[in-house]
C-alpha cells in the first residue's frame, strides 16, 4: 500500500503524531503539552552512564538496520506501533524522513531510537534496548549528533521517568508550536 508521505509529514509539521488505537486503527493525536529533550546544557545523564560511555563498548550507527529498530520499538506487550504504522515508517525511511539511531555491541543491535527529522526538528517516536544501557547510550549520542548538526528541537512527545533522567521537560502546546515552527525553518540533516 502506498501512503501519502507528503500529508504525513505535513501532519507532523503541524504538531500531530500517529498512533494505533486498541483496534490497530491509526489516528492523529496531539497533546496539551509536549516533552522535549534539551539540546543545551540542561541535558544530563547519570554518572553510571558516563562510565559506560567512557568504556566505548557500543558503536553507533544511523539506519544500519532500520527495520530491526522499528520491530524492537514495537515489540512490547502493548504497543501503539501497529503493522500499518511500521509500513508507514518504512516508507518515511525510504523517502528520507525517518531514521533509526542505533547502538551496536559488535554485530548485535543493542538498542535504538526511531524518529522523524523535519528541518531542525527531530521527533522521537520510540526507543528500545536489547542490551542494558543500549538505548541510553543511543540517547546521549543522538543528542550529541543533533547538536553537531544544529538541530533546535528534540521532541520526545510524552514524559516518562526514563526521559526525566536526561533532563526532559514539558512545554505547553503554544510554546511547542512556536519552537516547532522555528525548527521547521532550519535546514538540518542527521546524516
Amino acid at each position: 500500500m502506498q501512503y501519502d508521505i507528503a500529508a504525513i509529514i505535513q501532519g507532523y509539521a503541524q504538531g500531530y503524531f500517529l498512533m494505533a488505537d486498541d483496534s490497530n486503527g491509526l489516528e492523529w493525536y496531539s497533546s496539551r503539552d509536549r516533552t522535549l529533550i534539551p539540546l543545551d546544557d540542561r541535558f544530563r545523564y547519570p554518572k553510571s552512564l558516563r562510565r559506560v560511555l567512557n568504556q566505548e563498548r557500543f558503536s553507533v550507527a544511523i539506519n544500519r538496520d532500520f527495520k530491526a529498530v522499528v520491530l524492537g520499538c514495537a515489540n512490547r506487550e502493548t504497543t501503539w506501533i501497529s503493522p500499518e504504522l511500521q509500513d508507514i515508517y518504512w516508507e518515511l525511511y525510504q523517502a528520507g524522513w525517518a531514521y533509526s539511531f542505533e547502538t551496536w555491541l559488535g554485530d548485535e543491535l543493542a538498542g535504538g531510537i526511531l524518529g522523524i527529522a523535519i528541518g531542525g526538528a527531530f521527533i522521537g517516536e520510540s526507543m528500545f534496548y536489547r542490551i542494558p544501557e543500549g538505548s541510553k547510550v543511543a540517547m546521549v549520542k543522538l543528542v550529541e549528533r543533533l547538536r553537531e548538526r544544529k538541530f533546535v528541537l528534540f521532541d520526545a512527545q510524552m514524559m516518562n521517568p526514563h526521559l526525566e533522567r536526561f533532563g526532559a521537560y514539558r512545554v505547553d502546546d503554544d510554546e511547542y508550536q512556536i519552537l516547532l515552527n522555528q525548527a521547521l525553518l532550519c535546514r538540518c540533516s542527521l546524516i
